[in-house]
């Protein structure tokens, strides 16, 4: 099952210290764009992967064309992508070594979730963690000082 209690998946983004976002974009008026400055301002490295933007930097970040390519441990991929996009994300993702799967709101696989927890990976769907750090009170920041 999806992680859904406040207490899990607080424990998960505050456990946290590398996140791919799958689907990030260098466009200011999208949602990832936003939520990646989010999470390195909570003091994620957050690593871009978007295989149409390979080779651009996105915050600082180099962007990746694929999660095989980042070569360092994952703690969470973070899924900005369309729901029947998933599966071979989370594939992915297990195959890196990743720690959890969060798929952003309105995004939802439950087959892929399923997999990933048989592969012993935690999983969120349908929420985004920037809401998430409000909807919890957490602050990053000030727990690192």
């Amino acid at each position: 099952m999806p992680l859904t209690d406040p207490k899990d998946i607080a424990d998960l983004l505050q456990n946290a210290r590398t996140i791919a976002m799958v689907g990030a974009s260098d466009n200011p008026g999208r949602a990832s764009y936003g939520v990646m400055k989010f999470l390195q301002d909570q003091g994620y490295r957050v690593i871009p992967v978007n295989p149409r933007i390979t080779g651009e930097h996105v915050h600082g970040e180099y962007v990746w064309r694929e999660l095989a390519q980042i070569g360092e441990p994952i703690d969470i991929v973070d899924i900005f992508r369309k729901s029947e996009e998933v599966g071979p994300i989370v594939d992915a993702a297990i195959a890196a070594g990743a720690k959890a799967v969060w798929m952003q709101l309105g995004v939802e696989d439950a087959e892929a979730a399923a997999k990933a927890e048989a592969a012993g990976l935690k999983v969120v769907m349908n929420h985004c963690p920037k809401i998430e750090f409000a909807r919890l009170g957490l602050n990053r920041i000030s727990e690192r000082n």
